[in-house]
């Protein structure tokens, strides 16, 4: 049994004049979510054996956040190739991250919806539908499988759906 946590990155700043899309950082209630999103896996028990990380500005300041209350020390691998990936680079990157047996992937939509909605066919109905009305920032996809996460593929069962709305 292995378990995907899918995090989008916390709320940030919209673009303004001269600033890379890369650099935008955290809105304070993006940074607030983020530690909020932190409490509520601390409380579920939801603690990653390692994280990857998009090295975009607000993935790392949610992943800052998110330590913050979610106290579980792990190692991140950062990833500048989910900056601009797709799903399948998503699932790439989880397959090659090893054989930890729960990680935790701090990305960007659209890749981390799509990635969600293709492996998570099974679960509670009422948790699918959740997940299918869109994966807003500070979203939490929990997501367990059979077999061990360098498998990971559609069939995977939606354990748990959090958004900032929730908690």
């Amino acid at each position: 049994m292995s378990r995907l946590y899918l995090l989008r990155h916390a709320k940030a700043i919209g673009a303004t004049p001269g600033m890379k899309d890369f650099d935008r950082p955290l809105t304070n209630e993006g940074a607030e979510a983020a530690r909020r999103m932190g409490s509520a896996m601390a409380a579920a028990g939801f603690t990653p054996d390692q994280a990857i990380c998009s090295t975009a500005k607000r993935t790392r300041e949610t992943l800052d956040n998110l330590r913050l209350t979610l106290t579980a020390p792990f190692p991140v691998l950062d990833s500048g190739a989910l900056y601009t990936a797709n799903a399948n680079g998503y699932l790439d990157a989880i397959r090659d991250a090893g054989e930890a047996s729960s990680v935790l992937v701090i990305g960007h939509n659209p890749a981390m919806e799509e990635l969600a909605l293709a492996l998570a066919t099974e679960g509670h109905p009422a948790l699918l539908k959740h997940l299918s009305r869109g994966f807003p920032t500070a979203g939490l996809a929990v997501i367990d499988f059979e077999g061990p996460l360098t498998e990971a593929a559609a069939g995977g069962t939606l354990r748990a759906f959090i958004t900032p709305a929730d908690i």
